[in-house]
């Protein structure tokens, strides 16, 4: 989830202007090819590997990397917390009674708006139960952001996000239950730079614990 703001002219987009959208296309295209290869990986650990390999090589070269030319992580590559194989779980998404709406502040460029439409409960030793979104605009897409107590020193002050199906940030599922595997969150793209608007984890997708899995903010 993010966006790269823009500004046009009269409505009028140039050359230049065109080939940073399809360049969006591709990224998200790319994206989703990704998680497609995770997906069907039997072992997990070797699905994490290829996972921070793919993401490496779109930071590092695509045009849509949210990264600056002169950023040291592109040549560097993303920091991670080691994979933990206890961290993945198939919860099941469970209903609440009264499902609530979320507007986002995304930026400049306005609001986001999603629905609730449920939960998932995370096992000890987190005890957390986690509100999971459907975004309204686009095609729709389910949502999971968590800010959790290593927000802020090491990892992302405005939290990370685990599913974000719109962008094709899937981790699959079966039934009514949804594969959720912390060693795969991941920052939103305003990390690395304010050009992007991300819609940040609300106060109900709070974790009192440190999650040391996934993305980081420097090498663990």
């Amino acid at each position: 989830m993010g966006n790269r703001l823009h500004a046009t002219n009269d409505g009028l987009l140039a050359t230049s202007e065109q080939h940073k959208w399809l360049d969006l296309i591709d990224w998200r295209r790319s994206i989703a090819a990704l998680y497609d290869e995770v997906r069907n990986q039997p072992d997990p650990r070797h699905a994490h590997q290829l996972w921070r390999q793919g993401r490496d090589r779109l930071f590092r070269a695509h045009p849509q990397s949210p990264l600056t030319p002169d950023d040291q992580l592109r040549e560097q590559g993303l920091p991670y917390w080691p994979y933990d194989p206890a961290l993945r779980w198939t919860p099941p998404l469970e209903p609440v009674d009264e499902p609530r709406k979320l507007v986002l502040d995304t930026g400049t460029d306005g609001t986001t708006s999603f629905h609730q439409v449920g939960v998932i409960k995370l096992p000890s030793p987190f005890e957390a139960e986690l509100a999971v979104w459907w975004l309204e605009g686009y095609a729709g897409g389910l949502f999971l952001p968590i800010r959790d107590a290593t927000a802020g020193s090491t990892s992302y002050g405005g939290g990370r996000y685990l599913l974000d199906t719109a962008k094709g940030a899937d981790l699959g599922g079966t039934g009514h239950s949804l594969v959720i595997d912390l060693n795969f969150l991941y920052h939103p793209s305003c990390r690395y730079n304010s050009d992007w608007a991300c819609p940040l984890p609300p106060a109900q997708n709070t974790v009192t614990l440190a999650i040391e899995a996934g993305e980081a903010l420097t090498p663990r």
